[in-house]
């Protein structure tokens, strides 16, 4: 039967529309928030705020206030319990996505609906076109470390999910993928598995056995890639000997995972010799995905933000591959694709499809101005080169004027619509008095004290933070996992260098004056961090979508146990 014409994905043509999008962006946004407005001016919320009926972004502005999750949280739960379906949106929302929960210590509910799952399409679609490009794959598969998790239905009898199962379940998605990209080398059995550590293990196993054709590594976020390869080294033998013999691990106990994978395997001594010769001639596992996987041409991923400290193990594992970052999104929806996708991931940029959502930017260089009232936002064709801003964000599902807490910085345009670097989140994560400490602060010191442990072939497998306030003066507490056992001396050394790469003006003259006291470097056991994880995939979360929560509140009580009870050494700095 010849393939219909609609089921065909032209990358060109999908560039082509990008290109006519993005030359007239202006013209596109004040569409797009008519379209948003006249579809969901009847609602409760909007009605609230007296725009009777008008649409243009003025109006919108005077009218419509700036707002954040905790704002929105109660219409959400009111659709989630079936009281209002329509209270934010003209048509009901069935279903709601979960954010991961690693950010604010809890998952927040999200609206998700049929125009978001649009443009998660038109993302995926414009990003690969230009991917294409410039990397071409032919046909075969794609090594996808996907994890979906269970959905359920809330009191309201919505569909529930976290942001990667409403998606990879949704089948207008998966018959997309199907025309655009190499599939899957898993099952869905394996991707929707109810044990993350069974998925994981069976997605190596299925990546083995199609060797060959996997042409392309991906997963959400760096950190799941990195997580594998990690477990990979642990268990390669095992997976070896699956091969060899044609039998699965007994380690695999879901039933529908073993049936899907019993058709795939099959004994194959010369592939389990060939995958043993490849790994025992490589050193220190440097160059590994290269080798298991030789027809590779790129790794994806999510690989900025929080995810840039497991660049420097991504590429120890991925030796000269490319490692190509993926688009910018979030559990509200997405903002970016990335177009450009020969920059490196530290500075990949993300163009703005201005039809996808109506934008705002909050300029942070003039924070505040003289009467200490926040700066106005400026619109998407308004933002300048090289300044920074917070990204506001009106949709299709219901978010109006949605603070998304990210900072970016407009690194140029294309055509007339912005390229976006993401720098961070612009919550605090840091803060006693007068210090101010982002993620990417901490990121930054993390970083500067770890080049102490190269000398001894050593490095931080991860990282997160807490402020301490039982003591007076409060300070700074930073857990480090670290992939061998260095002498007291060192850590030492590590723990003021930390401290001192702390540069922040309120920081500085805050210890120097004793109101903040000296940073503390806990030491944890190996595997507290893969504790953390297997906390949160418990709480729902999809193992995918997984970031180190980088900073732990007060209120976080089962994550701060756990990095209580697997504390082994501590260290305060004497660098004041």
């Amino acid at each position: 039967m010849l393939e219909k014409m609609e089921d065909r994905f032209d990358p060109e043509a999908v560039i082509e529309e990008f290109e006519s999008l993005s030359r007239d962006a202006g013209r596109v946004q004040r569409e797009t928030l008519r379209k948003i407005l006249d579809e969901n001016g009847g609602t409760e919320y909007l009605q609230r705020w007296g725009l009777n009926g008008r649409t243009d972004s003025h109006s919108f502005k005077d009218c419509v206030p700036i707002v954040s999750h905790s704002d929105l949280e109660p219409y959400i739960q009111r659709i989630a319990d079936g009281n209002s379906p329509c209270c934010l949106t003209g048509k009901p929302i069935t279903t709601i996505s979960l954010s991961s929960g690693t950010t604010q210590g809890k998952p927040k509910l999200v609206p998700f609906n049929d125009e978001l799952m649009e443009s998660t399409m038109q993302i995926c679609k414009t990003s690969f076109a230009y991917r294409n490009r410039e990397y071409p794959i032919g046909n075969g598969k794609a090594l996808q470390f996907i994890y979906g998790s269970k959905q359920f239905k809330t009191k309201g009898g919505l569909a529930a999910g976290t942001a990667t199962t409403n998606v990879y379940r949704n089948a207008q998605f998966k018959k997309m993928m199907r025309t655009m990209q190499t599939p899957c080398c898993s099952p869905d059995e394996v991707i929707f598995g109810p044990d993350f550590h069974q998925s994981l293990y069976c997605h190596l196993l299925c990546g083995l056995i199609f060797r060959d054709e996997v042409q392309v590594v991906s997963s959400s976020f760096a950190h799941s890639i990195v997580h594998a390869f990690r477990t990979f080294e642990q268990v390669w033998e095992e997976l070896v000997t699956d091969i060899h013999e044609g039998t699965l691990s007994s380690r695999i106990t879901v039933p529908p995972i073993r049936a899907a994978m019993a058709k795939l395997l099959e004994p194959d001594p010369d592939l389990a010799d060939t995958i043993y010769s490849k790994i025992s001639g490589l050193s220190n596992w440097y160059g590994l995905i290269q080798e298991l996987f030789p027809s590779t041409k790129y790794i994806y991923g999510i690989m900025t933000g929080s995810m840039e400290p497991y660049l420097k193990k991504l590429r120890h594992y991925a030796g000269e591959l490319p490692l190509l970052s993926a688009d910018y999104g979030s559990s509200e929806g997405w903002i970016g694709a990335n177009v450009n996708p020969k920059l490196t991931p530290e500075v990949a940029t993300f163009s703005v499809p201005p039809n996808i959502g109506y934008f705002e930017f909050i300029p942070l260089r003039e924070d505040l101005n003289s009467q200490g009232q926040e700066a106005k936002p400026v619109g998407l064709t308004d933002v300048k080169i090289d300044e920074e801003y917070e990204i506001l964000v009106t949709n299709f599902a219901g978010l109006y004027r949605y603070r998304l807490g990210d900072v970016v910085k407009v690194k140029g345009f294309h055509n007339s619509t912005p390229e976006l670097q993401f720098i961070c989140r612009r919550n605090l994560l840091l803060t006693i008095n007068i210090d101010k400490n982002t993620e990417k602060d901490l990121q930054l010191a993390v970083e500067a004290a770890a080049q102490l442990l190269v000398g001894e072939k050593l490095e931080v497998v991860d990282f997160t933070s807490r402020v301490d306030l039982t003591m007076e003066p409060g300070h700074y507490v930073v857990f480090w996992e670290i992939s061998g056992d260095p002498e007291d001396e060192l850590l030492q050394e590590c723990c003021n260098c930390l401290d001192r790469s702390f540069v922040d003006a309120g920081y500085l003259s805050s210890r120097k004056v004793r109101t903040i006291g000296a940073l503390e470097l806990r030491i944890v056991r190996k595997g507290t961090f893969h504790k953390i994880l297997d906390h949160y995939v418990g709480l729902g979360a999809a193992a995918s979508q997984f970031k180190t929560p980088r900073c732990v509140g007060p209120t976080n009580n089962t994550v701060l146990q756990i990095l209580s009870v697997n504390a082994s050494r501590s260290y305060f700095s004497t660098a004041y």
